[in-house]
């Protein structure tokens, strides 16, 4: 994406910019230090392919002010061309890192004395929103706290029992209460809360009156309560996904700081060249002296990386007609789509060149060399020149902890076409085939979250308005019969709003007509996995041994039903 190079059509903010070679002001002269922070001319259209990748739009005019928004940008790293004209690397503030990109001087709305100003002055209105925020959280638990932790006693005249249930001197006695939990009975999601009252440690051991005592329901704090009837009911708050789990500020920061500039600005894959969002570890000898590439060519029938198209031209030459596939086993064909699962430990160079490739495209990736214990799905269009890539994922080949994915990405060139559901539906029909529950790798990126929410929502619902014929289904059903595991069953139903609690018991609460809005909202869409064209032979494992099995589950439905809990 080039700006027009006539000073004459820029913006004065821009022109200014590139005449700062000469401005007073230190930190406004050329080049800029690292971690400066100033204003950048945005191009909207980019910004809109934040998400997904689309193709560029011819017709807009990059000249034009209209296509354009300022954004506070960070100086990531500097570099001047041959031409003495500096180059800055930028972060977008609050835009996602894929987005970062090199600038020339032209895309310079504002130096670093204008920015980093900004940039304080943001800072301190942030403070003072926090401060403000948490001033206003500590009133409200101030009057809301004799509400939820207190409970009035009557104190009948001469009632030793009643007097000592109220303490000593009459006054009220504190609740102590106990946030929901998730009770996991051999992976039997339901959710219960529990109310502990409790007095003076003299009162412990008293049993209190049943007509005295008035039920108190511990819901939890970001609980959303009504009352139906005699009942108090709770919509339990939507929890959302934090990428970034388990990794604390330092790795992050160290993660952050190695990974900082993007050493490949376009992959050529096939028909297609796309341009990377990450930083990936590719070998030395791809790279040029000061450890970027342009373009990185490859061969999308073996992976093999070139750093020159010429080099990749003669490698394709010599390639067999019958070669012109992902090697492993063919598991699936349908129509002109086809899956082979590739054995990390058999074809190493290639599982090690894909997830290369990946880690241009996926941000916290770390496997890069160790593909033995991993097996590689990777979907395929077929047409008369072969087997092209356009996407795939990766699995444990046994996983401790139940995973059914441990990595997926769709190619930029064929996202929004239905491939990242389509794997997503791919590897829980594997799960099935193993009749085991799964679930994909914690914690999932942004992109993965856009594509399982929708997924196990549409599954989810698509199961509930076609089991009208059974009076009653517990969370661990609905998990066996869609290998969707039951955490992961809880998410999306709180995501929905479906989970009610009533009297510490949670319910699915929502009719048929409820159901037909959220499923038209969510549905299932094309391309869909077709079972009977699948050809694939789980590995055996014990299945006592394995808690994963649905066959080491116990039957749900009876027990939920003596217990009252998990109706539909």
């Amino acid at each position: 994406m080039k700006d027009s190079a006539s000073p004459t059509n820029l913006p004065s903010g821009a022109t200014a910019a590139m005449a700062l070679q000469s401005s007073p002001s230190g930190q406004d002269l050329h080049p800029y230090a690292r971690g400066a922070v100033i204003e950048v001319y945005h191009f909207d259209n980019k910004e809109a392919q934040d998400d997904w990748w689309s193709e560029p739009d011819s017709d807009i005019d990059e000249s034009d002010l209209s296509h354009r928004t300022i954004r506070l940008c960070d100086i990531i790293d500097r570099r001047v061309q041959a031409d003495g004209i500096w180059r800055y690397y930028v972060h977008y503030r609050a835009l996602n890192r894929r987005m970062d990109e090199w600038i020339s001087l032209d895309r310079i709305a504002s130096p670093p004395s204008v920015g980093n100003a900004k940039a304080r002055a943001l800072k301190k209105e942030e403070e003072r929103q926090k401060r403000e925020q948490q001033r206003r959280q500590e009133e409200e638990k101030l009057l809301e706290a004799p509400r939820s932790r207190r409970r009035t006693s009557t104190v009948a005249g001469g009632d030793a029992s009643a007097a000592g249930e109220a303490g000593a001197d009459g006054r009220r006695t504190r609740l102590r209460r106990k946030t929901s939990v998730i009770v996991n009975d051999n992976d039997d999601a339901t959710v219960a809360a529990s109310n502990v009252e409790e007095g003076d440690s003299k009162e412990r051991g008293q049993k209190m009156n049943h007509h005295q005592k008035k039920e108190v329901v511990a819901l939890p704090t970001d609980a959303i309560t009504h009352t139906v009837g005699e009942h108090v009911v709770a919509t339990v708050q939507a929890q959302e996904l934090d990428e970034h789990e388990g990794l604390d500020e330092a790795s992050l920061r160290e993660h952050e700081e190695v990974t900082k500039v993007k050493n490949v600005s376009f992959l050529e894959l096939g028909r297609h060249q796309m341009e990377t969002w990450y930083f990936s570890p590719l070998p030395k000898e791809l790279l040029g002296p000061n450890g970027q590439i342009e373009v990185l060519y490859v061969c999308e029938f073996t992976f093999r990386l070139f750093a020159r198209k010429s080099e990749l031209r003669h490698f394709q030459s010599r390639l067999a007609v019958e070669k012109r596939h992902p090697p492993g086993n063919e598991i699936y064909r349908c129509g002109n789509l086809a899956m082979f699962e590739i054995d990390g430990l058999a074809e190493k160079i290639y599982a090690q060149n894909l997830c290369y490739i990946a880690k241009l495209f996926l941000d916290h990736k770390t496997l890069y060399f160790d593909v033995d214990p991993f097996l590689f799905y990777v979907l395929c269009e077929v047409d008369d020149r072969g087997f092209h890539p356009v996407g795939y994922y990766s699995k444990e080949k046994y996983s401790d902890v139940g995973y059914n994915l441990a990595c997926i990405l769709t190619f930029p060139a064929h996202q929004r076409k239905g491939y990242g559901r389509f794997l997503i539906a791919f590897s829980y029909e594997l799960s099935k085939k193993e009749e085991k529950v799964g679930s994909p790798e914690k914690p999932m990126s942004d992109l993965g979250q856009q594509a399982y929410k929708p997924y196990w929502a549409s599954t989810v619902l698509d199961f509930l308005l076609n089991q009208s014929d059974e009076s009653s289904l517990s969370i661990m059903d609905i998990s066996k019969r869609t290998s969707i595991m039951a955490e992961d069953i809880v998410f999306t139903l709180n995501q929905l709003g479906l989970l009610k609690i009533i009297q510490d018991v949670y319910f699915i609460a929502a009719d048929r007509k409820l159901l037909e809005r959220l499923a038209q909202k969510y549905p299932i869409k094309e391309p869909r996995v077709d079972p009977s064209k699948l050809h694939w032979t789980p590995f055996l494992t014990d299945v006592k041994r394995d808690k994963f099995s649905i066959h080491s589950k116990k039957p749900s439905v009876e027990a939920q039903e003596n217990r009252g809990a998990g109706g539909f």
